[in-house]
Parts: structure tokens; sequence; C-alpha cells
């Protein structure tokens, strides 16, 4: 299986301006940050780093830590726009700013592949904020958001009104993702696209406990249940572990050996601005028809 590197590239709202010595400095809007980041074992471009804020790491492995500021930063969030898609940026407890940028190039595809279906009906599993559900909800699609965190589903909520698309035909569900969808399994339920972005560890919102290890080869055979040869798609993003895009595209291959159509894997990278190069962010595995 050859492997494909998905590259985000700079838009208006966001761009990785520099990185190097285990940090990233990144614009969000007019705001600019710097963040760690283990992968940019390089030297940075440039040695005159500013910024509104600077998130320095805690000592746990939980991605635990806190945000230093040198300049003001609205706590209650700024909004960026990508297409036609407005949502909230904010500094989180957990180093991120409400969004995965480097997940720009996978809500364009997604996109691409429902092309042509009409009115597809499609599933986003730890859909997060909601920006890749939107970005697809924008486009026609009929959407079913999952994600375990009511905060997260409210802020998803939330994004959906700043983009006027809060009567777009989005079902938000405040729900563990293995058991929402063994439950549609159940139910007989089809699917015309999957995201899932699950996390390295979680809990669900009555106490389930998800070990990404343990529990993602039975969620991905549920979710080959969902789907069937008139399907486009299911994307699968990893972060934070120690597996390989090897690995999780086999993993695909073998749970739809049975379906039509083409699996892929490799790495999601974002491009940086100050030479072109592309930091690496994340693996991923999908299968498309």
């Amino acid at each position: 299986m050859d492997l494909v590197t998905l590259t985000g590239e700079p838009w208006a709202d966001y761009g990785l301006i520099d990185s190097g010595n285990g940090r990233k400095l990144e614009r969000y809007g007019r705001f600019r940050f710097i963040r760690p980041e283990p992968q940019a074992l390089w030297a940075p471009a440039r040695d005159d780093w500013r910024a509104h804020g600077a998130f320095v790491p805690g000592s746990d492995e939980e991605g635990g830590g806190r945000w230093d500021f040198s300049e003001p930063v609205p706590r209650e969030g700024w909004p960026l726009t990508w297409d036609k898609v407005r949502f909230t940026a904010q500094t989180t407890p957990f180093r991120h700013l409400g969004f995965f940028p480097d997940m720009a190039p996978v809500w364009a595809w997604m996109r691409v592949r429902l092309a042509g279906t009409g009115s597809p009906e499609c599933l986003n599993l730890f859909g997060y904020t909601g920006v890749g559900t939107l970005a697809l909800a924008s486009e026609g699609a009929r959407m079913v958001h999952v994600d375990a965190s009511k905060k997260s589903v409210e802020a998803a909520r939330g994004n959906a009104l700043l983009s006027g698309l809060s009567d777009a035909p989005v079902r938000w569900i405040i729900d563990d993702a293995a058991k929402f969808v063994a439950r549609e399994v159940r139910r007989g339920r089809r699917y015309d696209g999957i995201l899932l972005d699950p996390p390295k560890y979680g809990r669900g919102p009555t106490g389930e406990v998800w070990r990404l290890e343990e529990d993602l080869p039975g969620l991905i055979a549920d979710c080959r249940r969902l789907l069937d040869a008139e399907s486009r798609y299911l994307f699968l993003t990893v972060y934070a572990v120690r597996m390989s895009a090897l690995a999780i595209g086999e993993m695909l291959r073998q749970a739809f050996a049975d379906l039509p159509g083409t699996i892929e894997a490799g790495e999601l990278a974002v491009r940086e601005e100050a030479r072109g190069l592309a930091l690496p962010t994340a693996i991923w595995a999908r299968w498309s028809r």
C-alpha cells in the first residue's frame, strides 16, 4: 500500500507561520500563538517569533498545561471562516484552539466524494465543535453529529448558528460513539459517508471508557455495517499514538474486503508559510468508492 500525504495549505484565517525546535508558530485570524510540536525536529526559519500567547505543557501525558499570554486574547473566542463555514476559535486547556486546521483537506475531499449524490446522509463521530459537520451541511448533506461531550456539542450548535446553518438538517447527538454506532447497526441504518476522528483515550457521557488500540477495530467493523456498495467513503484519522498508517490501512482493507472501492492510507500535514515544508500532524486511512 502506497502512503499518501494530505497537506493543508494556508488560508485567509489560518496559517502555520514557522516551526522548529519542537514548537510551531501559527496565526488564527488576527492572533498568533506558539504551541509545542514534537514533530518539528528541525531549526525554525526565523528566531524573532512574536505571539499573543504560548502554550506551556504540563508534566502529565494527557495534554494538560496552561496558556501564557503576552497580549490580550478574547477568552470567549473569536470568529474564523473556512469556505462557507464560520466558527469560533478559542484557547482551550488542551493546547488546541477549538478546531483542527489540518483537517481542511479532508473536508474538501469528502465534499468531492459526495458530489452528485443529491442529498446524502453522513455520520461524523467524535465530531467535536462541528466544523467538519458544517463543511458538509453547507453543501446540502444531511448530517448526524455525535460527540460524548455536551460542551462540544453546544459549541458545534453555536458554530452552526454563526454559519447561518442552524436550520440545516443536522442531528446533534450527545452519546458514546461506539454505543451509538452499535445501535444504528441494530436499526439497520446506512450512511453515504462516515468521518471518525477518535481520541487516544476518552470517556462517554455515562462513564464509558474509550481506549483507541483496544476499541478501534470493533468500531470500524460496526461502521462497515452502516455502509454499502452505494456509499461513498469512510475516513479515519488517528493522532498522538504509536501506530502506523500502514497498520490502520490494513485494518480497513480487511474490514472492507467485501465492498468494491479503494483503500488508501497516509499522513496529514500542514504547509509551513516560511519555507513551504510540510509539518506532519496525524495518520489516516480511508475507504472510498
